[in-house]
């Protein structure tokens, strides 16, 4: 398995001799600095490999997340011919560059979503956290969003009430910006009427509407990365759940399945993500790795605490509910798979992520779940658990 990490550009707080340090040589980046919907050039692509090569660490830009998708695509709203054609000619850019595979996801509106970017561990140092008596209270009492009193529970709802009378204009700010927190890049961030304004363009899209949406865009897609022989691999929701009553609709096996049906080349791909998987207690992580492998082209190994209401927190890479030895023995055993069949791409890039915040992190302002030393200790666990699992005296039969 290929170690990579995720770097956010020239303007992350860890710099690629960091990463150097930390013994991981894949770069996962992305133009975050460029609009949805316009096109990466293939000369703003190549400034970028210049600028990885140049530090002169032998790291390489190793894969793409993410390659955006504008909110109009997931909306099916209007003429988007010209979406897909720049959509496409950025693709054909990064192919041109030698950079041949895309991570991104088909989540409306709001990215990753957390209630709290810093929440105290027992031992010290943070993590990050979804609280669904948070979402609750922004949801019922903030957004006032109709509907959203049928899709909590009784315990939720007066917790979410509690909380909504006894904080300030300070916490319920706090709230947002935790949310928001989740969009990299230049990507816009919602105030709550600008949050309320943005899901009103959803009215009326349900389940239905945006699977039509999402086939439509692998239609668009994936023949040319067939053409330009790329792998496309779908990040799954994070939470995998409807959120701000939006539809979420890469959330478990039987969505995945439904995807890879969409388009059954092996370029239709998966980003096998333990953690936004693992936060829902109906995924088996190691079965989905096992039913899917062949479709896999992109790993983030992390894991989750879950709580009975719904709500998790980041745990530690070796110590949350999802058997992280059994699933690195499912990679591991599918890249076995692809040598013995002669498959080219049997070597899985995988990354470290949403490490704890510890020690030098705390206060280095690095982009929240991403800090240095919190990925390191995620880094080097995995790493051990791939050296002891590749041993020659461990089997992968089942």
């Amino acid at each position: 398995m290929r170690e990579s990490w995720r770097w956010y550009g020239p303007l992350d707080k860890i710099t690629l001799s960091d990463i150097a340090q930390t013994g991981a040589g894949g770069i996962v980046t992305a133009l975050h600095e460029i609009p949805y919907g316009q096109v990466w050039s293939r000369e703003a692509i190549a400034e970028r490999k210049r600028l990885i090569a140049d530090a002169g660490h032998g790291q390489d830009w190793l894969v793409v997340e993410s390659l955006p998708i504008h909110e109009r695509i997931k909306r099916g709203d209007g003429d988007l011919s010209d979406l897909f054609a720049k959509y496409r000619q950025s693709m054909a850019n990064l192919a041109a560059e030698g950079i041949k595979t895309i991570c991104y996801n088909f989540m409306p509106l709001i990215d990753w979503t957390r209630t709290a970017l810093r929440h105290p561990l027992p031992q010290g140092g943070s993590c990050l956290r979804f609280d669904q008596a948070l979402i609750c209270a922004l949801e019922i009492h903030m957004l006032g969003r109709d509907g959203a009193d049928q899709d909590y529970t009784q315990d939720v709802k007066t917790r979410a009430r509690d909380w909504f009378d006894q904080s300030t204009e300070d916490d319920r700010t706090a709230l947002i910006a935790a949310i928001m927190a989740g969009l990299p890049g230049a990507y816009d961030r919602y105030d709550v009427p600008g949050l309320r304004n943005a899901l009103a363009l959803y009215s009326g899209i349900g389940r239905n509407e945006i699977r039509a949406n999402y086939a439509r865009f692998l239609a668009e897609v994936i023949p040319a990365a067939v053409d330009l022989g790329m792998r496309f691999c779908v990040h799954p929701d994070d939470p995998p759940r409807d959120i701000f009553g939006l539809p979420r609709v890469v959330t478990c096996a039987d969505d995945i399945a439904w995807i890879m049906d969409q388009q059954p080349s092996i370029e239709n791909g998966l980003t096998l993500c333990s953690g936004s998987l693992g936060a829902n207690p109906a995924n088996d992580v190691p079965a989905i790795a096992h039913r899917f492998g062949d479709r896999i082209h992109f790993v983030h190994l992390r894991n989750v605490r879950k709580d009975p209401d719904g709500s998790f927190a980041e745990a530690a890479h070796l110590e949350g509910d999802t058997d992280m030895v059994a699933l690195t023995a499912a990679l591991l055993a599918e890249e076995a798979r692809r040598r013995d069949t002669g498959r080219t791409d049997h070597n899985l890039p995988w990354r470290p992520d949403h490490g704890h915040e510890m020690l030098s992190d705390i206060g280095s302002g690095a982009h929240p779940g991403y800090p240095l030393v919190g990925r390191l200790r995620g880094l080097a666990e995995i790493r051990g658990l791939i050296a002891a699992l590749s041993h020659p005296h461990v089997s992968f039969a089942d």
